[in-house]
């Protein structure tokens, strides 16, 4: 099995490095040229896709709209004869469901029209095509333990007094172990890979303050928070994302069902 991986970044990082462990064979494609790594534009690529029986993507839209991935190898990719091709898409496709459940018959109405069509670019591309959609993504390094260590003490992360406000979130490793028992059996088509608890940021945050013996921040109105337009725009939306068909096509079970299970994880394993 050769496994190739389009953009290697945290989440596409660590699914390599499990196949690699399953006994992939592994070429990545990276922004920059190393070792061992090609980029888009590597004359060898084209051979590469030509010869993968699974191909796994992770780079977003560009900042025009337009998918670099495609825009390159798109033609390749679409006649390749791998077995399997992954998209690490986003629950953003949803947009705004005003609190309700998403699921993958949900149309795709996100505010970002790049994101939207490279996800339904990717779902058509080829028969063996699959689409993760991914919630916000956390894990070691990554979490809301590590915000609250970076913050100072009397500056710690806001919590947004938004009554009603909740979002899903998934642990790295559990997307991970879908993506790898997506590669081990189960139809392509498009996948929510989310945990059991859509919930609210600052709960989130709560519940991680008080992992680490700290007193939760007082709440504040997001009228009063300093955020970027990016943040505010994520409060704009409000969704739960149903994770149903992971678990009924790729036989999944979450290893963290909730940021409960997740947080703590994330905090034994930064213990020393």
């Amino acid at each position: 099995m050769h496994l190739l991986v389009l953009g290697l970044g945290y989440s596409a990082g660590l699914i390599a490095q499990a196949a690699q462990a399953a006994g992939f064979a592994l070429t990545a494609v990276r922004s920059r040229p190393g070792p061992g790594v090609l980029t888009l534009d590597s004359p060898e690529l084209p051979g590469v896709i030509a010869i993968a029986t699974h191909i796994l993507c992770s780079v977003p839209p560009a900042s025009d709209g337009s998918d670099p991935v495609l825009v390159a190898h798109g033609a390749a990719l679409a006649k390749a004869p791998a077995k399997w091709i992954g998209y690490l898409s986003s629950t953003g496709v949803y947009g705004d469901a005003g609190g309700a459940w998403v699921d993958e018959a949900s149309p795709r109405q996100g505010r970002r029209a790049g994101r939207n069509l490279a996800d339904e670019q990717w779902e058509t591309l080829h028969p063996q095509a699959r689409c993760f959609r991914l919630p916000g993504i956390y894990g070691p390094g990554r979490s809301a333990l590590d915000r609250l260590r970076a913050g100072a003490p009397n500056a710690p992360p806001a919590r947004i007094d938004l009554p009603g406000h909740v979002f899903s979130r998934i642990h790295v490793d559990d997307i991970v172990g879908a993506v790898l028992a997506s590669m081990a059996g189960g139809p392509a088509g498009l996948y929510n890979i989310a945990d059991d608890l859509p919930a609210p940021g600052e709960a989130v945050t709560a519940a991680a303050a008080r992992m680490l013996g700290l007193e939760p921040s007082p709440l504040i109105p997001l009228e009063q928070a300093n955020l970027s337009p990016m943040g505010r725009a994520f409060y704009a939306e409000c969704r739960r994302v149903a994770n149903g068909r992971m678990k009924r096509q790729l036989g999944y079970c979450l290893k963290y069902p909730d940021y409960h299970a997740g947080l703590s994880a994330c905090l034994e394993e930064s213990a020393p």
